[in-house]
């Protein structure tokens, strides 16, 4: 057997991150949301209060020594349309979320899911992408790192026209690659560019990136990112850029990544969080946080899934 000797700065270390028992997000909040101002956002929290209670109570009764660790988040959109500023809308925010019983501890802004900090998150995580090819797929498709799609199965066959003397071939359904008797099939834009080659991350993506923050998941060469900074709302600016990327607006607070996540959302998220879902299923995560994360769990017995898509959850609650 040959020894084989490595250069000890050759394998970086990774930076453990301080976790919660359950990150618990409060919402999402996009341009439309605020078509009623402060009445739309009374309403949303109104809403979302029960759960976070439920939520609460469920952790309590599943954790095993020691007191339940649970932070609470909320993410607005500063990716696909600016509006508002930090000074005016965040104070907003947080005095709705009060008058409804609840604390907002973090509050993060969505083009830190593309960018923070100068890491390029959305970028990395796509390199990790690792397609699941189904059962009798023969490559007619091209890769996720050059098409931006991302199945949860076999895609119909492209239509091609037949050779001389052969007949043309039937067409053929979809098919997820993990069905239940019956299939429910997902295709997932990660991306578009535009013209000169600009990428726009899409929602879903953009969301997954946001899980696997939450989920203490992670890495940059090793280093933790996404780190919380402190603010307050005297110290809000006016321009979203000038906002850091992950604000921790609670000092009491829990830590912002945990062990599971849970997310209260309107029913209109349902089909972007199944995408997620897709998208996380192939996602090959940082094995250093991972292995990090399973020594922690084992060492306060909280039992965890193996697979990181089954850590996340979400309530769905109708809209009026």
């Amino acid at each position: 057997m040959t020894d084989v000797f490595r250069e000890t700065a050759a394998q970086p270390r990774t930076e453990a991150v301080p976790l919660s028992h359950l990150s618990l997000e409060l919402g999402h909040l996009y341009m439309e949301d605020l078509a009623d101002g402060r009445k739309g956002l009374r309403r949303h929290f109104e809403r979302v209060r029960p759960w976070a209670d439920a939520a609460r109570a469920d952790l309590a009764a599943r954790t095993t020594g020691g007191r339940p660790r649970m932070s609470t988040c909320f993410l607005v959109d500063d990716y696909f349309s600016r509006f508002s500023t930090p000074a005016d809308l965040l104070p907003l925010v947080l005095e709705e979320a009060e008058r409804a019983g609840l604390v907002i501890d973090y509050l993060a802004r969505e083009s830190a899911c593309a960018v923070a900090d100068k890491v390029p998150l959305a970028q990395a995580v796509a390199g990790r992408l690792v397609e699941s090819p189904p059962p009798g797929s023969y490559g007619a498709r091209p890769p996720v790192s050059e098409s931006g799609w991302l199945a949860n199965g076999q895609r119909s066959p492209a239509g091609r026209s037949p050779q001389a003397m052969r007949r043309a071939e039937p067409w053929q359904p979809p098919s997820e690659t993990n069905a239940r008797r019956h299939s429910v099939f997902v295709d997932v834009e990660l991306w578009d560019e535009d013209k000169d080659g600009n990428r726009t991350w899409s929602c879903p993506f953009l969301a997954a990136v946001w899980q696997l923050a939450r989920l203490g998941l992670l890495r940059n060469e090793g280093e933790a990112v996404l780190r919380p900074r402190d603010a307050s709302l005297g110290e809000l600016p006016v321009e979203w850029d000038e906002l850091p990327p992950l604000v921790r607006l609670n000092a009491d607070a829990d830590p912002f990544s945990a062990y599971r996540t849970c997310s209260v959302l309107p029913a209109r998220f349902l089909s972007v969080e199944h995408a997620v879902r897709v998208i996380l299923d192939q996602t090959d995560v940082d094995t250093g946080a991972v292995a990090q994360i399973s020594r922690r769990t084992d060492n306060e017995r909280q039992p965890m899934p193996g697979s990181v898509v089954e850590r996340v959850s979400y309530v769905f609650y109708p809209e009026p």
